[in-house]
């Protein structure tokens, strides 16, 4: 294979060794390039020596690199080797580019945006699976997409892409490019909301005319793009999809994950992709009636006649939160952690239907100043106080249905491993609280 061939004795840095650079160095290392890997992390170059890569200041001797794949975490202008890489810009390539130039002859389906992205992904993949395609979900969603097993012709790759993997991507084309809407999120990296907008429409910019581009122009950020067209012409055929649109088609789903705002926009733009597929609706709606939300992302933990328990851990950003706090009445909310850079609370049009907020992890002063002009709350500090405090004030409340929801809109890391770990812990703690108190 041409492509396979190209990489044979090319010298490659790989900069960045967690599960991403490692997947990057075993492809290289099978397709016979000349690799040389770096980490800043101590403890990760130790790993590197036990898996045999060689480890290598290449940055040292500018000459001899052909190329340079870094990990989506890296970015060029923090990292320690920053003046190299900024010489070097025109090398610098992703695993996404690598993974694109080995399976070109595939078909492939790559979702953007600041939320919603496992989803729709997992939604997509329902229907083609039902319409019986061989399809394969990777990239952002889990495992790197460089980790997957040997790739046939036929497959059918549908991608969750992030910002950070776009910002350097260079060879990276998709048939079919969704953005699904745009809040801010990662300024920390991107500086500011421009920015960040321009690295997600470079997912549209790589595009042919052969091929689709996806957008909500209701969305306030994501019609900004459309600005970036009057510079720089788009090739692709722009589809606008507007939740609105789907009506009809939501009254034939017998589906209550159905139900909430932010998955009919997810399966707008899964149905849309679809059609443009050739997928009957027959087949699309069966798939949607049996489809199963993703863990995290508005959970159904716990539900009886008097109280209904959510899982909404994903939700790491307000905007996120934003989406559960507008689908339930009476919420007891469970929220803090670590905020994302220059978030802001805007609770004026879902104030009333919580009761109370419950603020947890070590930045509480941000979530009181937020949080103390628009609804009650307390200082739980930690999820266990948290459940315990809602316990004490459920039994206060009025005979109403309530709903218990964990939606943090903040990142996990202060208390948590990650939002899976804060997520099944809350679980935990929900099935052992009130599962054997079924009159609560």
């Amino acid at each position: 294979m041409v492509t396979s061939r190209k990489y044979q004795n090319k010298r490659i840095a790989v900069y960045g060794m967690g599960l991403t650079g490692c997947s990057v160095a075993r492809t290289l290392k099978k397709l016979g390039a000349k690799i040389f890997c770096w980490d800043d992390d101590v403890k990760i170059r130790k790993k590197i020596k036990n898996l045999n890569f060689p480890l290598n200041k290449f940055w040292l001797n500018q000459s001899f690199i052909d190329d340079i794949v870094i990990s989506p975490g890296i970015d060029v202008s923090r990292c320690k080797i920053n003046n190299y890489l900024r010489k070097n810009l025109n090398k610098i390539i992703t695993d996404l580019d690598l993974f694109f130039d080995l399976n070109k002859d595939c078909l492939m389906i790559s979702i953007t945006g600041t939320n919603g992205k496992s989803t729709t992904c997992k939604i997509i993949e329902k229907i083609l699976k039902t319409a019986k395609y061989n399809v394969k979900t990777v990239g952002n969603i889990g495992n790197p997409i460089l980790s997957l097993n040997k790739t046939k012709k036929k497959y059918v790759f549908i991608l969750e892409v992030s910002s950070y993997q776009l910002q350097y991507s260079k060879l990276f084309r998709s048939k079919h490019a969704a953005i699904l809407n745009i809040s801010p999120d990662h300024l920390e990296r991107h500086k500011n909301i421009k920015n960040y907008i321009k690295v997600k429409s470079r997912i549209f910019f790589a595009q042919n005319s052969s091929d689709y581009s996806y957008i909500n122009l209701t969305n306030k950020y994501s019609k900004s793009i459309i600005n970036i067209f009057k510079t720089k012409k788009l090739k692709s055929k722009l589809i606008s999809i507007s939740k609105s649109s789907y009506d009809l088609l939501i009254k034939k789903i017998n589906n209550q994950y159905f139900k909430s705002k932010g998955n009919i926009e997810n399966m707008a733009f899964a149905y849309r992709i679809a059609k443009n597929l050739k997928i009957k609706d027959k087949i699309i709606i069966k798939a949607l009636d049996e489809f199963k939300g993703l863990p995290h992302r508005q959970e159904i933990v716990f539900s009886n006649k008097k109280l209904l328990c959510i899982n909404d851990s994903k939700a790491t950003s307000f905007d996120a939160c934003l989406q559960s706090l507008s689908n339930y009445k009476q919420i007891y909310w469970i929220v803090g952690g670590l905020p994302k850079h220059q978030d802001h609370f805007y609770l004026k049009k879902v104030k009333k239907r919580i009761v109370k907020a419950y603020i947890i992890g070590k930045n509480i002063l941000f979530f009181k100043k937020q949080i103390r002009k628009s609804v009650p709350f307390s200082v739980s500090n930690n999820m266990q106080n948290a459940i315990n405090n809602i316990y004490k004030d459920l039994k206060s409340s009025k005979n109403l249905k309530k709903t218990i929801l964990l939606s943090p809109a903040a990142a996990s890391f202060d208390q948590f491993n990650n939002f899976e770990n804060r997520g099944n812990y809350f679980k935990n703690l929900i099935m052992k609280k009130f599962k054997k108190r079924q009159n609560v």
